[in-house]
């Protein structure tokens, strides 16, 4: 097993408030699969990005605890399948504590049901082993700003196990308002962009998500739109 290794850590830009880089701040980033090779190419991927940089990386999730604690990433780019602990354990054991960073899940196969798990355990999406570089790094950006990184195979997999009807969500309370902003969260669109579709400001965007997250119990976007799918309130549309 590879030992995990980190950089001195330094000021975070995510932290639960979702910041993004617009103060300028560098985002740390942690790598974690068990292949070396993997793992380099990543680093060197990120690494090559001005806004952001690795600050550890590991060949196991059995070292991700300390090696986020010590680090302090503002996100951490997770293999699914490793020896000891796979990436759906160490996304669980990440994601509830406090100022917990935003994991993505790095995969070979956009069909993989470990994928789904991870999801639900708490990742904010993922991305394919082959994903072009600046996809990859865009995805980083992305996630620090509390949006969600998804592959429509995962969409229409969400799909495939949904429950007959979407009644838990329903019972959630949501209005009109909170249910439309739900459906074009799952289509992937920004608060800005929604905010563009709907004729509203940004600002009143972000309460309406705000509301979602908070009648459905779900933790962050992802969480929600999962659960759009899964119990059918939200249906692909390909």
């Amino acid at each position: 097993m590879d030992r995990a290794r980190d950089a001195a850590p330094g000021p975070r830009v995510n932290g639960m408030d979702g910041l993004g880089t617009e103060d300028g701040a560098v985002l740390r980033v942690v790598v974690v699969d068990d292949e070396p090779l993997v793992r380099a190419g990543l680093r060197v991927i990120v690494d090559a990005e001005p806004d952001m940089t690795v600050v550890g990386e590991a060949g196991d999730g059995v070292d991700v605890p300390g090696l986020v604690a010590r680090t302090h990433p503002d996100v951490v780019l997770m293999d699914v399948r490793m020896p000891a602990v796979d990436g759906i354990a160490a996304t669980r054991a990440l994601v509830d504590r406090p100022g917990a960073p935003r994991v993505i899940v790095v995969t070979t196969f956009e069909n993989d049901d470990h994928v789904l798990d991870a999801l639900r355990a708490g990742a904010s999406g993922f991305v394919l082993k082959r994903t072009p570089p600046e996809e990859i790094v865009e995805a980083v950006r992305v996630v620090v700003r509390g949006d969600r990184v998804l592959f429509p195979a995962a969409v229409r997999r969400l799909a495939s196990v949904r429950a007959p009807a979407g009644d838990e969500l329903r019972r959630a309370g949501l209005t009109e308002r909170e249910a439309e902003v739900l459906r074009l969260m799952a289509t992937g669109l920004s608060n800005a962009e929604i905010a563009a579709r709907l004729y509203l400001g940004v600002e009143t965007v972000k309460t309406h998500v705000g509301a979602v997250l908070a009648k459905t119990g779900a933790r962050d976007r992802t969480q929600a739109v999962i659960a759009a799918y899964e119990t059918g309130f939200v249906r692909p549309t390909g």
